[in-house]
């Protein structure tokens, strides 16, 4: 039943749910920017926390994520060691320093400097991925939409960022839909079947599954035609929020952080990257 809500919006009462739209996105993308431009450790944890702390204020259950953050963790671990496979004398390129840990080869040699590299790379990710599921999961559709209306973006585009964040929800109801339906006919895809003939039948969900979501496209594409979507310059909107006191801290707190990041790579580290080998 919980595979039906992955990337559903699900309505709330607590403090990040009552945020707008456009806070929780410009939210996002300040401590987005923060993570990405900083190579520094230090700060990247301390955005991590506070990631993981909003997770956990908006009450967003484990079992909802978890699906996504097995998929992350493999994602993390895999690119953990093909960095070092195919570039593992590269933190040493970095931080002009060797400190040794082992060697396995000539080549392939184990450095302090590699695997702080490599571990801030995955601290990297995990800060900002709780901050992506807890837009996604505290964000109304069609509120984001207004919201986005309301700082100067055109009522077209912003309906259809709605659309968007609404078909995820749709598509994976109906794969589970016609996942049912195929092995309800004797469609093997349990890990017994070999593997090429799982992919095989995993395409008798697939090609369904494009036709009923053109489906929905037309359908939808004419519902809008006949009310008349599009013949005005402007539009109002049913679930429009306005910004109150609490969206004003969150994005003062938030661009204090971003700040805070840039301030530390320029005028402390004088570099992107934080280099305690020094």
């Amino acid at each position: 039943m919980m595979k039906s809500k992955l990337f559903d919006y699900i309505e709330k009462d607590n403090f990040v749910y009552n945020l707008s739209g456009v806070t929780k996105l410009i939210c996002f993308l300040l401590l987005s920017f923060a993570v990405m431009f900083s190579f520094d450790a230090r700060v990247i944890i301390v955005i991590m926390v506070l990631s993981f702390i909003v997770l956990h204020v908006s009450e967003i259950k484990f079992k909802q994520v978890r699906l996504m953050m097995y998929y992350v963790l493999g994602f993390l671990v895999i690119n953990f060691f093909l960095t070092f496979l195919f570039s593992p004398r590269y933190g040493v390129e970095i931080y002009g320093t060797e400190h040794v840990i082992f060697r396995i080869t000539d080549h392939y040699t184990v450095t302090w400097e590699q695997l702080l590299y490599q571990i801030t790379k995955m601290l990297k990710y995990l800060s900002v991925i709780p901050l992506g599921m807890m837009f996604i999961f505290t964000t109304d559709p069609s509120e984001f939409a207004a919201s986005l209306n309301k700082i100067g973006v055109g009522y077209k585009a912003a309906f259809a960022v709605s659309l968007t964040l609404r078909y995820f929800p749709d598509m994976i109801r109906d794969y589970n839909d016609i996942s049912l339906a195929q092995q309800a006919r004797g469609l093997d895809l349990s890990k017994k079947e070999k593997l090429g003939r799982r992919l095989k039948n995993m395409m008798n969900i697939f090609v369904p599954l494009i036709f009923s979501s053109l489906d929905r496209v037309e359908v939808v594409s004419n519902a809008m035609d006949l009310r008349g979507f599009g013949k005005k310059k402007k539009r109002t909107w049913y679930a429009g929020k306005k910004m109150t006191r609490n969206d004003y801290y969150s994005l003062a707190f938030c661009a204090f952080v971003f700040l805070a990041s840039i301030a530390m790579s320029v005028f402390i580290n004088h570099g992107r990257f934080w280099n305690p080998f020094i």
